[in-house]
């Protein structure tokens, strides 16, 4: 009997855990517009240290020995016939690709900001915007950092401790940032930005222009809605959370209001027969939690056990935001708990310990030097 074809749209973080995982059950096909796995985890470590950021968090997909019987296609999607079980999109020369599948797994993620865009990237372009992302903020005399989550913190700490002369602002809209985290979390995080030197404007909800994607690091005054006096800044970053979910080439039907794909507790497209949603593209629940929470084990297994038959498990989701907040530090890596409990990897761990056992042999199950 032959085995069952899967096409995984999206290679993302969610995208490529869960094809390794299926690569050993079925014939998977990724589709990514990404020439490799181009995380959008840890934005503060990618301005202040982009080399370190690419070591780790920026994989060409012939590196991950567990994606070598997963065919990947370098491509742009543009369309889907569910009814035919066809996906559709263009290569990388502009031809048109056509992708039979058995079932489909939409991982394609969402845009947000500078550092998340959707379409076709090389190698080379990757590169580029890593390299004129860090050279913009270094040059930079002062920093205006515009939001309240993860991304907005990262950034204001890891800049700040890269360039301590920088006068670095966190504004954010409420009365603390990461307000999906356990309060104890800004608790910890609140002193290390003091430590820093990083100024923290509460209340402050930035104007954002008609039409204005914050897809870029600007430089002009930001204008705020809740009454203070314009803001200038050398580099403002947006990190406001704005983001949009790459369905363009989706039916509508498949999609709630905002966009993003709708789904049942155990991860099927609601109306739709094989075919699956995980990431940040997929409604799974408020914080939209599959991408961060390795749903990808529950999907793979729920895909096999549903080609046979088998009953499916549902998705449970936390009810607050955990993990890294600003990354690697020279003290080490410090890990949230949904509880707001700290874990720290020590920092001699974790190029000998976290990155090489944790994450690329126990996770990514093996991933090879570059250029081997």
């Amino acid at each position: 009997m032959s085995r069952p074809r899967v096409v995984i749209a999206g290679l993302g973080d969610s995208g490529v855990l869960t094809a390794m995982r299926l690569a050993r059950h079925a014939d998977v096909v990724g589709i990514s517009g990404k020439p490799g796995l181009v995380s959008g985890q840890e934005l503060g470590v990618r301005l202040a240290r982009p080399d370190d950021w690419a070591r780790d968090y920026w994989i060409s997909f012939d590196r991950f020995r567990a994606l070598d019987r997963v065919r990947t296609e370098h491509a742009t999607l543009t369309g889907a016939d569910l009814a035919g079980r066809k996906v559709f999109g263009h290569l990388v020369d502009g031809s048109a690709m056509v992708e039979d599948f058995d079932a489909l797994v939409i991982a394609t993620g969402v845009s947000n900001g500078f550092w998340r865009r959707p379409g076709y990237r090389s190698p080379d372009e990757v590169a580029a915007q890593l390299r004129a992302d860090h050279e913009r903020v270094a040059a930079a005399r002062s920093v205006l950092v515009v939001g309240g989550g993860a991304a907005a913190v990262s950034s204001a700490a890891n800049l700040a401790l890269a360039w301590p002369g920088t006068r670095v602002e966190l504004c954010f809209p409420g009365s603390r940032p990461l307000p999906q985290h356990h309060p104890r979390v800004w608790g910890r995080i609140a002193r290390r930005l003091d430590r820093l030197g990083v100024v923290l404007r509460a209340g402050h909800r930035a104007v954002v222009p008609d039409g204005f994607a914050c897809d870029r690091i600007t430089s002009g005054p930001v204008e705020w809605s809740t009454g203070q006096p314009a803001s200038s800044a050398d580099a403002v970053l947006w990190a406001i959370g704005r983001v949009r979910p790459n369905t363009d080439w989706l039916p509508a039907e498949l999609l709630d209001d905002d966009g993003f794909v709708t789904v049942t507790p155990q991860l099927k497209v609601v109306g739709q027969q094989g075919v699956y949603a995980i990431g940040d593209v997929a409604a799974t629940d408020p914080l939209r939690s599959s991408a961060r929470n390795r749903a990808d084990k529950l999907l793979a297994r729920n895909v096999i056990a549903d080609f046979a038959g088998r009953p499916l498990r549902d998705y449970r989701a936390p009810t607050r935001r955990w993990g890294s907040v600003l990354g690697v530090q020279p003290d080490g890596l410090e890990v949230f708990a949904p509880n707001g409990s700290a874990f720290r990897f020590p920092a001699w761990s974790v190029d000998r310990v976290l990155q090489p056992w944790i994450v690329r042999r126990g996770i990514y199950r093996g991933v090879r030097p570059p250029g081997s």
